[in-house]
């Protein structure tokens, strides 16, 4: 069952899924705001952790340039919890627990580690206009300069 992914042109993929701190996020909600959604294997894990507080640390440069920032992964909401009370977070992440999120964005994928077998998600981020339609889209990301490169597009939107 081959889905097409979805790519800059298309309109992003509505959901509404559970947040840290028992809150909900309906991604249409979010209209009139640049989104960028970016999908994470797992909370607390090194390269997760390094992108994650990249984001922290240029926050107040996306809010400047008018977008939300907005991180999934399949970690519930008590884990997501914890993790961004550990490394001040100041943006919600959403539990992806059923993947409906992942797969609608075709970032969760089979991985292999050890020489297991899993499917997990592929890191990769979204960057969606104020309209609802994505403008951008990194797969497979590489933690490095990727939050400058992320910015830069935002900041070509307006």
């Amino acid at each position: 069952m081959t889905k097409d992914l979805p790519t800059p042109g298309d309109k992003a993929p509505d959901f509404t899924a559970p947040t840290d701190g028992g809150g909900e996020l309906m991604l249409s909600a979010l209209k009139g705001k640049a989104v960028v959604l970016y999908f994470y294997p797992k909370d607390d894990t090194p390269g997760c952790t390094a992108q994650a507080c990249a984001f922290r640390e240029a926050n107040a440069k996306f809010a400047r340039a008018g977008a939300k920032i907005v991180g999934v992964s399949k970690d519930s909401v008590a884990r997501h919890d914890k993790f961004k009370a550990k490394y001040d977070l100041p943006f919600p992440l959403v539990s992806d627990q059923d993947s409906a999120i992942s797969e609608a964005y075709g970032v969760r994928k089979e991985k292999s580690m050890y020489g297991r077998k899993y499917m997990g998600i592929e890191r990769s981020t979204f960057v969606i206009d104020a309209k609802g339609v994505i403008r951008k889209a990194w797969r497979k990301v590489k933690v490095g300069s990727h939050v400058d490169e992320v910015l830069a597009a935002v900041k070509a939107l307006s």
